[in-house]
């Protein structure tokens, strides 16, 4: 089985900065793909950031050059470290991988999100 855990999410003030962090753990052959899902109350679910195994990264417009995405391959983990942030991006965040997994194959799993608050 396997389990996406998130931490790091809070409350912090407009400009301020965060950094998210998730680790997949299980039966896990390799790692194809991480990243960063959002979902702001009424709105539907986005990308955030996504890290390939490669190292490729891409992110949604609104966060770039204020959002940086990284991974450690060797621990499967990826973090988002978040800097100026606004009101706009309060929202939960969810870690989302896709794994290749012992016995199951490909798969796209998801954390159970943190609550990102931005006051202004």
């Amino acid at each position: 089985q396997v389990q996406l855990v998130e931490s790091g999410g809070g409350l912090v003030q407009a400009g301020g900065s965060l950094r998210l962090s998730c680790a997949a753990s299980g039966n896990i052959f390799s790692v194809n793909a991480m990243g960063w899902y959002r979902q702001a109350p009424g709105k539907q679910r986005e990308l955030v950031a996504r890290i390939n195994a490669g190292g490729s990264t891409n992110y949604a417009d609104s966060v770039k050059g204020r959002f940086t995405i990284f991974s450690d391959n060797a621990k499967n983990t990826v973090s988002l470290r978040m800097n100026s942030l606004k009101a706009g991006d309060t929202a939960v965040y969810y870690c989302n991988a896709d794994l290749n997994v012992y016995g199951l194959g490909f798969g796209d799993y998801w954390g159970q999100g943190t609550q990102v608050t931005v006051s202004s």
